[in-house]
């Protein structure tokens, strides 16, 4: 009996041993990847202090603002590198979302729509924005929809790109991997598995993100998809899309409340979000919409179709920024 006892306890330490190994070859893996992710993509804009927040976010140019708010797993690059070009006569700001990017993500936020657009709100009075243009893409699109709804007097219009804008029925499989509600096994497997696991299957997920067609040579450069591979960016992403059923539900119920200049962008090819399901219901539900359905376009419209988008863009931004009088009138 004994000597049984004492090999299952030999039994049990080269497993622990065995785990911790492996365990740790992931961590150093975690940490290297992540390294020259930074060296890659560096933090390149200004940093600003919001309570326990530290926001990192570009503003370039002069003239009347528009605010870019990016997507799920996305930082700011998604918007600087294709689209600022486009809209040089603007003043443009693009921010990264908690814990995306190099933006800090303080212990307890929940990354809710709602609590998300209250910073967004507090980040517009504290640059002195004077009731920007919000653009936002795939899952800041729903953030720009929370802001106008919660924060009305804060923006001027809309322009959604590819938004998510209505509850889907399950989890779709792309997403499961993403789905993680426990905050411990998430900062668990930020800082094992999902760097290597996002390095080694970035050609799917980009063909994913972009198809039907593909993604720029240097998006991982100018496009800021490096950036991803760290742990907080991960645990960001996780957290991110946990949160999305929480107020999502309300948010949609309230659509028909919104009294501003909105335009949408769809791709009829996206593979991420239907636009029968998240852009054309819209058109029923806003009552000032522009809905711009692009045949044969992915999820991407920003680093496909830069030009049409800023033209979007500028459409609803000559709505959005006329005097009042002059709305009423038109």
């Amino acid at each position: 009996m004994a000597t049984a006892v004492t090999i299952l306890g030999w039994v049990a330490s080269i497993g622990f041993l065995a785990l911790a190994l492996v365990g740790g070859h992931f961590v150093l893996a975690t940490r290297r990847i992540s390294a020259q992710a930074e060296r890659a993509v560096p933090a390149s804009g200004k940093f600003l202090q919001l309570g326990r927040h530290r926001i990192h976010y570009v503003d370039e140019g002069q003239g009347r603002p528009i605010l870019f708010i990016h997507g799920l797993g996305a930082q700011l690059h998604h918007f600087r590198q294709p689209l600022f070009p486009e809209l040089t006569d603007f003043r443009l700001i693009a921010l990264d979302r908690p814990g995306s990017g190099y933006s800090g993500r303080p212990f307890g936020f929940s990354g809710s729509l709602t609590e998300q657009a209250e910073l967004i709100a507090r980040f517009i009075a504290e640059l002195g924005l004077e009731r920007p243009l919000v653009v936002g893409h795939s899952l800041g699109g729903a953030f720009a929809l929370a802001l106008a709804e919660n924060h009305p007097q804060a923006v001027s219009g809309l322009v959604l790109l590819s938004p998510l804008t209505h509850l889907e029925d399950e989890l779709r499989p792309e997403f499961r991997s993403l789905y993680i509600k426990s905050p411990l096994k998430r900062r668990l497997i930020a800082e094992t598995l999902a760097i290597p696991a996002s390095l080694k299957y970035a050609p799917q997920t980009l063909a994913f993100l972009f198809s039907p067609q593909q993604a720029p040579k240097d998006y991982g450069t100018a496009g800021g998809g490096f950036a991803g591979l760290r742990p907080s960016h991960f645990y960001a992403t996780s957290a991110d899309m946990v949160a999305i059923e929480r107020d999502l539900g309300a948010i949609e119920a309230r659509y028909k409340e919104l009294d501003l200049p909105v335009g949408v962008m769809f791709g009829t090819a996206d593979r991420v979000l239907d636009y029968r399901l998240h852009g054309e219901p819209l058109a029923g539900g806003i009552k000032d919409l522009e809905l711009d359905l692009v045949e044969g376009l992915g999820h991407m419209p920003q680093f496909v179709e830069p030009k049409r988008v800023a033209a979007l863009i500028r459409r609803v931004a000559a709505r959005a920024f006329a005097a009042p009088a002059d709305r009423l009138a038109g």
